[in-house]
């Protein structure tokens, strides 16, 4: 069972300071791999505070991977970022795999990511992903109920 770690408000300074049991996955992780899922977390709590409706997010751990929740609005679906158990040089970008997120962005940008199945885009540890398509997917996963509650209502 995962427990609340801390909520960090998306109007706030992205420089707050994680719990100490996040820090020590992040900390367990080889140098380039944990540089790479940093980046990730910057991006992901920058692209919260830049979209509107996300409001604060929680930072917990989801099956020992830092996980990103929209628990204050609970307009987006949850985000996990995490090493790939199977490729010592992978990480991954998680999202719940029955939403139709992934589709999206294999819709969106086909090549500019690689996928798994329905519920992740890979990283190689060498690569740099292209930051603006990732922001956009993000934004898109931060605020996947806000959007399908949007549509409902537009029906």
């Amino acid at each position: 069972m995962s427990k609340p770690v801390k909520r960090i408000a998306a109007k706030q300074r992205i420089a707050a300071k994680t719990s100490g049991e996040i820090e020590a996955v992040f900390n367990a992780y080889p140098r380039q791999l944990k540089a790479r899922l940093l980046a990730l977390r910057r991006l992901i709590l920058e692209t919260a505070k830049a979209t509107p409706g996300v409001g604060a997010l929680q930072e917990t751990l989801k099956w020992g991977q830092p996980s990103y929740l929209t628990a204050e609005t609970k307009s987006g679906s949850t985000i996990r970022i995490a090493r790939v158990k199977s490729a010592a040089n992978q990480y991954a970008i998680y999202f719940h795999c029955q939403t139709d997120l992934v589709e999206t962005f294999r819709g969106l940008y086909p090549t500019e990511f690689c996928y798994g199945g329905n519920r992740c885009m890979l990283f190689d540890a060498t690569d740099k992903p292209p930051e603006a398509a990732l922001r956009h997917c993000m934004a898109l996963a931060l605020t996947y109920h806000l959007n399908r509650r949007k549509t409902a209502r537009a029906k």
